[in-house]
């Protein structure tokens, strides 16, 4: 169809829209990552579970406009984590703007939490771009970013974060296929 075509249009603005949005986030996001101080994160045993609902409805509306479906498999049973709540919403945050970023098309968002050897895991999961296996093993150092105008500061610093709170976090990405991310946290021995 020609520019004038009114869906094309549509789909247009609403990408600039998600974009804008994305773009707001990440720099409120970007920001209060670079003030979290890390060594003064109050780890207080928590709800994982609750944590992730939180971040994907924030989502939703975004989510909803670009159509993405949004599918939790959260285990109703996983034990309790110790987190600081505002720096850990941050990090997924982060992860989860990540994924829709990826899914301007529509597609979508996986987010599952089970029990693993390590404690308790959460895989997002996106059938997005994907990212070529170099930039994916590179995505967690600093400063290194393959969009325009991005700090590159997300995922080094989403990283900081799991690792401040005695997790790890791992990334499997296909071009063209999709990326999964896994975070593992431990169970808190007294939690146990």
């Amino acid at each position: 169809g020609s520019i004038t075509d009114p869906r094309a249009q549509r789909m247009r603005q609403k990408a600039e829209t998600v974009y804008e949005q994305c773009e707001r986030l990440e720099k409120l996001l970007n920001d209060f990552l670079k003030f979290a101080r890390l060594s003064e994160l109050t780890l207080m045993p928590g709800d994982l579970n609750e944590l992730v609902r939180r971040v994907l409805d924030f989502f939703r509306p975004l989510a909803e406009k670009q159509a993405v479906e949004i599918q939790l498999f959260l285990d109703p049973d996983l034990p309790a984590i110790r987190f600081d709540a505002e720096t850990l919403y941050a990090a997924i945050m982060n992860l989860v703007k990540n994924a829709v970023e990826a899914l301007l098309d529509g597609g979508s968002l996986v987010a599952r939490t089970y029990l693993c050897s390590y404690g308790v895991a959460l895989d997002l999961i996106d059938d997005g771009v994907g990212i070529e296996e170099r930039s994916a093993m590179r995505m967690f150092q600093a400063f290194y970013t393959t969009k325009s105008g991005g700090s590159g500061l997300g995922l080094p610093m989403a990283r900081k974060i799991i690792e401040a709170h005695g997790g790890r976090i791992s990334v499997q990405s296909e071009l063209g296929q999709g990326t999964k991310f896994t975070l593992e946290f431990p169970i808190p021995a007294r939690l146990r």
